[in-house]
């Protein structure tokens, strides 16, 4: 790793780093048997925010190898748009799916904008409801972030 000093007036500041170190892994470390388990959630009706997910989650795959990471998106609430068929990021989703991404999609919310689970992408799964899905795999040792 290279290391500058930058000197203002005279004065030698603080150390730079060329570039992150890596961070270690906490241990119970990840394994094949034992992975990290991440939730993601999307509950935006926000093009650059869903984007934004879906860029974490491949950023998630590069950082763990694949058999360390086990990842899942719960879409509820107006970020249902996001998992329904004509989305604009369906390709992205579809990718995610063949690298073993469970997307799941808010049955409740499917309910309340009076739509079928049919109208979800393929291999989207339908759960009652998204919130309490979350609750539940936190309960189960699942890390829920919501970038």
């Amino acid at each position: 790793m290279t290391t500058r000093r930058l000197f203002l007036g005279g004065l030698a500041l603080l150390p730079m780093t060329a570039r992150a170190q890596a961070s270690k892994f906490a241990d119970p470390q990840p394994t094949i048997d034992a992975p990290r388990k991440i939730v993601l959630s999307i509950s935006e009706d926000d093009p650059k925010r869903i984007a934004a997910v879906l860029s974490n989650i491949t950023n998630i795959q590069k950082y763990y190898d694949a058999t360390q990471v086990k990842l899942a998106v719960i879409a509820y609430g107006p970020g249902l748009i996001a998992v329904l068929k004509g989305s604009p990021v369906a390709g992205r989703i579809a990718s995610l799916q063949d690298l073993e991404v469970d997307f799941i999609g808010c049955g409740a919310t499917l309910d309340t904008m009076k739509r079928p689970p049919s109208d979800l992408l393929p291999n989207v799964t339908v759960v009652a409801n998204g919130l309490p899905e979350i609750v539940e795999r936190s309960l189960r040792g699942w890390i829920h972030l919501h970038p």
